[in-house]
């Protein structure tokens, strides 16, 4: 019988307006490592470029599609609104504090969540964030810091914390995480409410903040989806059943060669299912993975229209 349970988050996709200013703020600033450089599997002349930890684990993983011709999305209600990141303790936000300082990031200093020391802070093109402190965290493991990036490793970006979702329905959103996905409701906080899935703690826990204002609109800027790990593609298929038992509306297993995956909405919020495996580390050597346009075997035969058509830049990590 498959283990079909949620292991934690496994990663988070966002949108930018422009790959190579993100490229540079991902990995010269807040130092995650860029894993694969890749195109939109849905809109192969787009880039899908992923950022870890120092090997790509799942739980570390924050995601971009390119979207330059799209408008710039409008913040509200009904969305994922914050995007979370682990650093090993409350030093660690000092140093990114600092940092922020440092190269004018935009940031609302360190403060207290949910019993967590945390540090707002927001992308030059609006997508918010939130580090956090793993001082005293249990549950669920983070990743490796990136050995070669310019952040000392033991201060490091090294996986995915808690993602805030902000919705008009508050009750009824948290009652559908409950049911379909097993997630429990450790905390209340003003307008939120905190849930874990998994081993728990900052790898695995939902913020629901309660917004009764208007929806946001989808753009650059803001958040595309939130998936959460399975362990292989049993498991998958097993979640497949779920979803067809429970009436759910889904996208089928996805074959999306990093990992499998499967798609449904929420409300108004899309989740996705993924595998922890294969990962990226099958096409591309450790030394220099993300430095080259990795296709996977499917577009292979399209790669020289897909090389025409997309913006080449240049990520080699010189020495």
């Amino acid at each position: 019988m498959s283990d079909n349970r949620l292991l934690g988050i496994h990663h988070v996709t966002a949108m930018t307006d422009d790959a190579v200013r993100n490229y540079h703020f991902m990995t010269n600033i807040l130092g995650m490592r860029l894993v694969k450089k890749t195109v939109n599997q849905d809109d192969i002349h787009t880039y899908h470029t992923f950022f870890a930890d120092d090997v790509g684990n799942p739980g570390t993983d924050l995601t971009f599609f390119d979207f330059p011709d799209k408008k710039k999305g409008e913040r509200g209600s009904n969305a994922i609104t914050r995007i979370g990141l682990r650093v090993p303790d409350d030093a660690a936000l000092e140093y990114y504090k600092l940092r922020f300082g440092e190269f004018d990031v935009k940031h609302e200093g360190i403060r207290d969540l949910f019993g967590r020391k945390v540090l707002p802070f927001e992308e030059p093109d609006g997508q918010r964030y939130r580090l956090f402190s793993d001082e005293e965290d249990e549950g669920i493991p983070a990743g490796i810091p990136w050995k070669g990036g310019p952040v000392p490793e033991d201060k490091a970006i090294y996986g995915l914390g808690p993602i805030e979702i902000s919705i008009s329905y508050q009750d009824k959103f948290v009652g559908s995480l409950k049911e379909i996905y097993g997630m429990k409701v450790v905390a209340e906080e003003d307008d939120a409410v905190l849930l874990e899935v998994g081993a728990g703690g900052n790898g695995g826990r939902v913020i629901v903040h309660k917004d009764p204002g208007q929806s946001a609109k989808q753009g650059y800027g803001e958040v595309h989806h939130v998936s959460f790990r399975v362990k292989d593609h049993d498991a998958l298929a097993g979640w497949k059943e779920r979803y067809d038992d429970l009436g759910l509306k889904h996208s089928g297993i996805v074959d999306r060669f990093y990992f499998g995956a499967l798609y449904t909405r929420v409300g108004h919020i899309l989740i996705e299912l993924s595998t922890d495996g294969p990962g990226f580390m099958d096409d591309e050597p450790y030394e220099t993975l993300g430095e080259s346009l990795a296709l996977p075997p499917f577009l292979e035969p399209k790669r020289e229209d897909i090389e025409a058509q997309i913006k080449i830049f240049d990520t080699t990590r010189r020495k």
